[in-house]
């Protein structure tokens, strides 16, 4: 196998695989994966809130995109923005009841996306060296001092 058939079938999964979890979130839901990926980031973070920089670091949605979907979160009442006390000039994306609700009801058809597309399709000891290795490549990236997605 040559060193560009790993890279070629991740790009391939990646783009056949969004589109669809995308789909299937904003059917069940209306939610579309940007909006899921920004609220279960902020789910995970301390407070339930980020600032947007944190956000557009952990969030798969680009950074340039992520002040936008805050906004349209915010619009669905799903998060709010606070002002940071450190820092004038920022703010902070803050989940709301309703956003946790929201990520709580759509996180079985997000989940069950997952195995049937992805990890139902190999075995738990190649869903395991997928992680290993695609892990190992963020860590990499990181200790690099470049910007990484969780």
């Amino acid at each position: 196998m040559d060193n560009t058939a790993a890279w070629a079938g991740l790009l391939r999964v990646h783009a056949a695989l969004v589109p669809l979890l995308d789909q299937e979130l904003q059917a069940a839901h209306g939610l579309p994966l940007t909006w899921y990926d920004v609220l279960l980031e902020l789910n995970a973070a301390p407070g339930k809130r980020l600032t947007m920089t944190d956000l557009g670091a952990a969030a798969v949605v680009s950074r340039s995109r992520v002040s936008r979907v805050v906004d349209e979160l915010v619009r669905a009442g799903l998060v709010e923005r606070e002002p940071n006390p450190a820092d004038k000039r920022s703010a902070f994306a803050k989940l709301t009841a309703d956003g946790r609700a929201r990520l709580k009801a759509a996180a079985p058809t997000y989940l069950a996306g997952i195995e049937r597309h992805f990890t139902g399709r190999m075995t738990a000891a190649e869903a395991a060296t997928v992680a290993t290795a695609l892990g190992k490549v963020l860590r990499a990236h990181d200790a690099a001092g470049l910007h990484t997605i969780r």
